[in-house]
This record gives C-alpha cells, structure tokens and sequence, in this order.
C-alpha cells in the first residue's frame, strides 16, 4: 500500500538546491496548509489543495519568490489565502509583510492564519490604498499591470505566465523550476520610470 507524500516532503524534494528550509519552516507552512485545507471547506480560497500540486503551485512557487527578495517592506497584493506572502515571512524573518486583501472573508481567513507572526500584518483594503514607501512589492495570479500600476515601491516580484512577462520591457525574468511557462519576474523603477533590474 503506499502512502501519500506530505507537504514537507514534497517540499524538500522540489526546493532542493534552491531554497533551504528548517524543520521548524516546514512545520509552519504545513500548519498553514491544514489550516487552509480547513477554511476551503467552507469557503472558496482555493481550487488547488491536493498535496503535491499545493507544494510546488502555492508553496514552492512562493519559497522561491521570497528567496529572492532583499530585507524590507513588502506588500503582498491580493494574498488571497496568503501566496507569495504567508511562505515568504516564514522564509525571510528579515522581512516585514503586509497581506493586502479587499476581501473580507479571505482577510479574516489571513489573520487567523499568520496570527503569532511577527513579520506579518492584514491590510484588508485595496492595493490602489496604500499610501506607505513599500522596498518591494510582491503578487501572485495577479494582472502585471495592475501590479506596476501601483507606485508605492522600488521593486516589484510578480510570479506570472511567461508570455504576459515577455510584455513588459524591463524586467529581470526567471523561469520556474516546474515547468509549464510560469515566470519570476522582478522590475525595478526609477525617478522617471521602469528600469532594468539589477
């Protein structure tokens, strides 16, 4: 009979050479996927909940953003049920996140899930709110557009489809490990616009 892999394990297996996790990381990010697996019972935060396909699209994908992120101020624009956000603060102590999500139930749902994490604050507002000087700012499944749109930050890191990051000009792209097209993409701007990222 065999036996289904559990997060950490995918985890481990998929992240290997590319992002280090401790054993008290893994425990934290399997609390948050139990809690997620409990919430989407009752509310729609997700479609993708079976292990593997959770480990590498939500977590794996997240881990790698936040693996690349310099320590500052990160806004997570439209956290949902907390991607890139929630992995990348237990990834990076030496970030703070603030989770911004216009959605109320799913808000609900992110202050429950990053409660006891000192790196991380709940906005539930919307990105085109945010007034503070943000280091970077960071989305998933999010338009690009919309994302660059918001100009409260030096840096963005945008996890997207490879032909919408070959739409924006200057931009340092980073195929994920997984396959299927799937992109990190850092921009950075100027006093006077986009330019190259470092």
């Amino acid at each position: 009979m065999s036996t289904s892999a559990s997060l950490g394990d995918v985890l481990s297996r998929e992240l290997s050479g590319l992002v280090e996790l401790t054993g008290p990381q893994i425990d934290e990010l399997t609390g948050h996927y139990n809690l997620l697996l409990t919430w989407n019972a009752r509310m729609s935060l997700t479609t993708v909940t079976g292990v593997e396909e959770a480990a590498v699209r939500h977590y794996c994908e997240s881990l790698f953003l936040g693996a690349r992120l310099t320590p500052g101020l990160v806004a997570d624009i439209g956290s949902g049920p907390g991607f890139p956000g929630i992995p990348a603060a237990i990834l990076r102590a030496d970030c703070h996140f603030d989770l911004v999500e216009s959605n109320q139930r799913k808000a609900v749902f992110l202050r429950e899930a990053s409660r006891g994490m000192p790196n991380v604050r709940v906005l539930a507002t919307r990105a085109e709110n945010l007034k503070a000087p943000y280091d970077w700012i960071a989305a998933r499944a999010v338009d690009p557009g919309v994302v660059l749109a918001l100009k409260v930050a030096r840096r963005y890191a945008m996890l997207i489809g490879a032909e919408d990051a070959a739409r924006i000009g200057r931009a340092e792209i980073t195929p994920l490990p997984w396959g299927d097209r799937r992109v990190l993409c850092v921009v950075s701007r100027g006093t006077d616009g986009l330019i190259p990222a470092p």
